[in-house]
């Protein structure tokens, strides 16, 4: 059976939609288990001119390419407060794929990202669930963090590093947020109904 990866990712564009170069950031936190329990690693990049829906499509595609870094094929759930990328992954591309990458309303608006996302979406079995972002959830909090500081310092991880998220949590707790919470039970009940071949809804 393929091992589980559980990936919380999220986006940031300083100055979104504005006239001129808008500077943005992905990050995203990956969780999978190994034979020393849960392992935990960032990754963020950064584009000097770009939109939050761009940062949205090329994260969540550099998270499945570094999970395909060795070669394994995984069960992998992507968990993001963008619309754009779950719908789109989940209702639109499929369609898109199967009329050739085209559709009725005119051009596809980002369309090489898409085809590079769905690329990158076959190395392995992927769900993608929607959560609503600045919501208390610690782990997009924790991406959405990862990504405004790639956007606003200009840096980009070059592959997954050892994650500072307990640390993190340690200094929200410090602040009575996320008292209660426990990051490994929840990558486990996840891990659970992603092995257990449970189908996610839109929203989680």
């Amino acid at each position: 059976m393929s091992r589980v990866a559980v990936v919380h990712l999220d986006e940031s564009c300083l100055g979104n939609g504005r006239k001129g170069q808008n500077p943005g950031g992905g990050g995203g936190l990956i969780e999978i288990r190994t034979a020393k329990g849960i392992e935990r690693r960032d990754f963020y990049s950064y584009e000097a001119d770009t939109t939050n829906n761009r940062m949205a499509l090329t994260g969540a595609t550099l998270a499945l390419r570094l999970l395909a870094g060795k070669g394994r094929r995984l069960r992998v759930l992507l968990v993001s407060d963008s619309e754009y990328l779950v719908k789109g992954m989940r209702q639109w591309a499929p369609g898109w794929a199967a009329r050739g990458w085209s559709r009725k309303g005119g051009p596809i608006e980002n369309l090489q990202l898409w085809q590079d996302l769905a690329e990158a979406a076959r190395l392995h079995e992927v769900q993608w669930t929607w959560v609503r972002g600045h919501h208390g959830h610690a782990k997009n909090e924790y991406a959405n963090d990862l990504a405004i500081a790639a956007a606003r310092e200009a840096k980009s991880s070059e592959g997954a590093l050892p994650s500072e998220f307990l640390d993190w949590l340690a200094v929200k707790r410090k602040r009575k947020l996320f008292v209660d919470y426990d990051p490994d039970a929840a990558f486990e009940l996840l891990e659970r109904r992603v092995a257990a071949g449970e189908t996610f809804a839109l929203a989680e």
